[in-house]
């Protein structure tokens, strides 16, 4: 652990196009700051990097890595901690498998991933590659509660520049669809552990003839703690899927799925290949045991069942003829790609519930189908627990038409998530029964604290929210209202079992600090109405959350307000002193790389990593005393605004400014306000003869930027470009990079 600290700042090593970005925006970031004796270092929390990580036995001296997660876990727990978090890949089963074979071609001896372990060194490969799924760092870091908002200079920039929003109609066919029950929402029980029942727990389920298998064990559960369990049926998911199949297919609508594969990395991959099979059920009717023979798992998505079908000799002509006539009979699909063919139900991964929702209701409640056609479309959630967000958001904008940018408020946000609070489907305690029985939580004194009757199938799952993430998270809505005076809610729904347990820990808090008229508790259905309301009048509120509704709503209400989620504030208060900065969502970032690839533009706007890095600056001065760092932070600031004021943001157009020229504009503003403030006299001379280089320089800088796009650009690697051709092609212009370097 000493290396750590010897860096004043941390900037995280991640994937795809924020990555790609770093390598253009990080040398400036560490020029700047060496003035003020900041230095600034990196962790690799990449996909690559962390398998490298976790198998370093075959491989040689220089290709192993350090466990940074593991590292930055530690770390986070300290005061000392300043980490500016760039977004990682979630990843799903298909994109672990590719990142794997990425690997290994480029020399990495590391395992295949072990679709169907049969033995115990299969399975124990299996659980290390398991640990890398999903959600897999967010958990490790957030070991404090979500501050998120718009920051002031991105609001009015956005309202003085609206962004397109499609036009609703009362007559819009678009809805949610949801389970009317047997989901996990109607089947949750909750608690909170006594002194008494407190230490470690097991999960067990016991089969029809009483036997017992232990599914967990050693689960440690602390005095204080609100424990959930709930269970969805597999039978009644199947029957609503073709239920709202055929209703899509009457209302002449798009179908439509809306999941969180790769957060809810256990549960909704299973709900997709449900999705899959029901989509497919004649077929699977008639071919199950040849496409089974073939490997086709449906949790995989269609993608991989038709690369499966379609390269078999024996089999594979029928079946794609069967799936050709299943698809014929069928509502039209909501694509993710029309042009590549790419639909809904393709790649778990690929549609992300708080990405492609926003989207939907952004464009008016329209999708795109196979032809291109944009149409309203019928937006399938299983699970009922947040699915009413998005229903009542397209029900109020049906009856009132789009949001107003010029003169919305906006929605912040205070997220319960500190110590893997409300981690729901993406850990260890969630398991697809295997066969009819039950599935109960035996505690340590012995007692049962939960018990259900499932069928096979079932998915059932149990998470915790820990008393002092609980009561951290009450404090910091409490600090947010107070310096904002805003309309401040807790989206908590007395009818649920798990919110009705934190309503116990919130309502004594209110009580007790005197603040009690100045918030509200409103399930969320009503919470996004009065929201709704709010910033129609153009009025500010808090959203004061849980882990997955604060997942939802930061990505919800700044795409309405700001046209993108990644150009939020994003801080999270380390419960221990220290500041992560995050830099916002990383949804889109796939289309980007594939931009770059071909075009050499990358549109990634890096609003979220100027925002984050004048936060951390900022941070360090109050943290460590360096006056310096707060000068470096404020004019990080000017430049943010600058980069807004002035429309220096990326294009998505090849051959117009993309990242890279965003970026020059930024160190340029930078040096300029570095120049102009009269705090410190020693950085104002230091960086006139930069701001004076860079202004001078511009006409040769742009042309330099603008030259190197057009044609393909090889990276060496999706999951691990080489370090090599990615600086190559990310820092084009000579004249920069000589100032920079300089």
């Amino acid at each position: 652990m000493a290396e750590t600290f010897k860096s004043d700042i941390l900037y995280t090593i991640v994937d795809e196009a924020p990555e790609l970005a770093s390598a253009s925006f990080l040398p400036i970031i560490r020029a700047f700051a060496s003035a003020a004796g900041v230095s600034v270092g990196t962790r690799d929390i990449s996909l690559a990097g962390r398998i490298i990580a976790a198998f370093p036995e075959a491989l040689r001296p220089e290709q192993r890595q350090n466990d940074d997660l593991a590292e930055l876990g530690e770390l986070v727990k300290t005061a000392e901690a300043n980490v500016i978090k760039l977004p990682n890949i979630s990843a799903s089963v298909p994109q672990l498998v590719a990142a794997i074979e990425e690997l290994q071609a480029q020399g990495y001896d590391i395992p295949a991933y072990p679709e169907e372990p049969r033995t115990d060194a299969e399975r124990a490969t299996r659980a290390r590659y398991d640990a890398l799924k999903g959600s897999a760092v967010n958990p490790v870091l957030r070991e404090g509660n979500s501050d998120r908002r718009a920051a002031r200079a991105v609001k009015n920039y956005a309202q003085a520049n609206p962004h397109s929003m499609g036009t609703w109609s009362a007559d819009s066919k678009t809805k949610v669809s949801s389970m009317p029950g047997s989901d996990f929402y109607a089947n949750e029980k909750s608690a909170t552990i006594t002194a008494a029942q407190a230490g470690d727990a097991r999960i067990e389920f016991v089969d029809a003839d009483g036997a017992i298998t232990v599914l967990k064990d050693g689960w440690t559960l602390e005095a204080g703690t609100v424990a959930d369990a709930t269970f969805m049926s597999a039978r009644a998911l199947a029957s609503f899927l073709a239920e709202a199949i055929e209703d899509t297919k009457a209302d002449g609508t798009m179908f439509s799925l809306h999941m969180k594969a790769t957060m809810m990395k256990v549960s909704d991959p299973i709900i997709f290949g449900h999705a899959v099979r029901a989509w497919l059920a004649p077929v699977f009717d008639q071919y199950g045991d040849e496409m089974a023979a073939l490997g086709v798992n449906p949790n995989s998505g269609l993608g991989d069942l038709l690369e499966r079908v379609s390269g078999s000799e024996e089999h594979g002509a029928d079946i794609m003829a069967a799936i050709a006539a299943v698809t014929a009979d069928r509502p039209a699909m909501y694509m993710v790609d029309s042009d590549k063919g790419i639909t809904n139900l393709h790649v778990p991964s690929d549609v992300i519930i708080d990405a492609s929702m926003p989207a939907v209701i952004r464009a008016g409640g329209k999708g795109w189908d196979a032809n291109g056609t944009k149409g309203d479309t019928n937006c399938v959630i299983p699970d009922r627990c947040y699915a009413t967000v998005y229903d009542e958001t397209i029900n109020f904008f049906k009856a009132n038409g789009a949001l107003d940018v010029t003169t919305a408020g906006s929605v912040a946000n205070v997220g319960l998530m500190a110590q893997k609070a409300e981690e729901y489907g993406s850990h260890p305690t969630t398991f697809e029964a295997a066969a009819d029985g039950t599935i109960r939580i035996v505690l340590a004194n012995g007692d049962t604290l939960h018990s259900h009757a499932v069928e096979a199938g079932d998915i059932w799952r149990a998470c915790t929210a820990k008393q002092a993430p609980i009561e951290n998270w009450i404090q910091l809505a409490l600090d947010r209202q107070r310096l904002t005076g805003s309309q401040a809610i807790f989206w908590l729904d007395a009818n649920r079992a798990h919110d009705a347990e934190l309503i116990k820990y919130v309502d004594p808090a209110l009580q007790a600090a005197g603040v009690a008229d100045k918030f509200q508790i409103m399930a969320p259905r009503d919470a996004t109405r009065a929201s709704l309301e709010t910033i129609t009048a153009g009025q500010d509120s808090i959203a004061i959350t849980g882990n997955v509704l604060r997942d939802y709503l930061t990505d919800l209400f700044p795409i309405l307000e700001l046209g993108t989620s990644a150009k939020m504030l994003s801080i999270v208060k380390l419960m221990n002193g220290g500041g992560l900065f995050e830099t916002g969502a990383g949804g889109s970032a796939p289309k980007h790389v594939q931009q770059l690839v071909e075009q050499n533009h990358l549109r990634w706007d890096s609003m979220g990593e100027f925002c984050a890095l004048g936060e951390s600056l900022n941070f360090l001065a109050d943290s460590r005393g360096n006056a310096k760092a707060g000068v470096l932070g404020a004019a990080a600031e000017v430049a943010t605004q600058g980069i807004l004021d002035n429309n220096r943001s990326p294009s998505r157009k090849v051959g117009e400014p993309d990242n890279r020229d965003s970026h020059y504009w930024f160190a340029r503003y930078w040096a300029e306000a570095l120049t102009a403030q009269s705090d410190d006299a020693a950085l104002a001379a230091h960086f006139a003869p930069i701001a004076q280089a860079l202004a001078t320089g511009e006409k040769t800088i742009l042309a330099e930027l603008a030259t190197a796009q057009g044609p393909a650009a090889d990276i060496g690697g999706y999951y691990k470009p080489s370090t090599m051709l990615k600086d190559k092609i990310m820092r084009p212009s000579k004249t920069l990079n000589d100032i920079i370097n300089a």
